[in-house]
């Protein structure tokens, strides 16, 4: 059973404030500004090195996939969050979403400046409205703030946050769906090669990643990878948000080690 000193979402349930005061004093953006001061380099070593795997159920590698995005060239870079949870029973980033909106911005930022990116979209699902205000909430207190736009959290990065909501297509869960529907044509997924990194929206380089993935990346580099690597099994490391429902008494999201190494 996953230690409560080790849980990441700590306001899973809402019973605390979801707004910036409140996400202040359990340390989110608490020194972010060194956190992206670790370097471009740095920051994706140690996300590989933590063995943080994907969220949004592909489970592929989150430092490599940064890694594959290029550094050099005239082109933007994007970051997208994948926020359409359309899979039946699943609801575990909607919480996350009205609940520890302030966590997923922090990420954002740090992710976007691993990826060289100064423009970053969050694509959720429609139908979340109650998130989406929460979300948009969210990010107008981190503008206000100067945690988001020129010069975010005084880290030297400039970052803009765009929500997008979406119209309700199962589909667009995919990535080159959602990407094309970001896009305003209909989210239909996109022959690959090539892949988002090379030719993603707009036909930019562009880094992919589910909310909760991007959510606990901050608490990765502030406790460190071998933190995060104890957790779990090998090569499967990490806490994870799992939802419980169907015949149950109590339908709720639980976070809890990816495995037990004893099991």
């Amino acid at each position: 059973m996953l230690a409560e000193k080790d849980k990441i979402f700590t306001n899973l349930y809402g019973f605390e404030d979801w707004r910036l005061e409140g996400a202040s004093r359990r340390g989110i953006w608490s020194n972010t500004k060194d956190l992206v001061g670790l370097g471009r380099g740095k920051i994706i070593a140690e996300i590989r090195d933590s063995g943080l795997r994907g969220r949004g159920g592909a489970g592929f590698g989150t430092g490599m996939k940064w890694g594959f995005m290029p550094q050099l060239g005239e082109r933007p870079h994007y970051l997208v969050i994948n926020a359409d949870e359309s899979e039946p029973g699943t609801c575990k980033d909607r919480d996350i979403l009205r609940f520890d909106p302030h966590r997923l911005l922090e990420g954002m930022l740090i992710a976007a400046f691993a990826v060289n990116a100064h423009a970053a979209y969050i694509y959720i699902r429609g139908e979340f409205v109650n998130e989406a205000k929460n979300l948009q909430a969210a990010i107008d207190e981190a503008y206000e703030a100067k945690l988001l736009g020129p010069n975010a959290a005084g880290s030297g990065w400039d970052l803009d946050v765009y929500l997008h909501r979406g119209a309700g297509a199962y589909i667009c869960g995919e990535e080159s769906a959602l990407l094309e529907s970001l896009e305003g044509k209909k989210g239909l997924p996109r022959n690959k090669p090539p892949f988002p990194a090379n030719a993603g929206l707009y036909s930019c380089p562009t880094t992919v990643n589910n909310v909760e993935t991007i959510a606990v990346v901050p608490e990765i580099l502030r406790r460190s990878k071998e933190w995060f690597a104890a957790i779990g099994r090998e090569k499967n490391t990490g806490t994870k948000v799992f939802c419980i429902s169907g015949h149950v008494n109590t339908p709720c999201n639980v976070e809890e080690a990816m495995g037990d190494r004893d099991g």
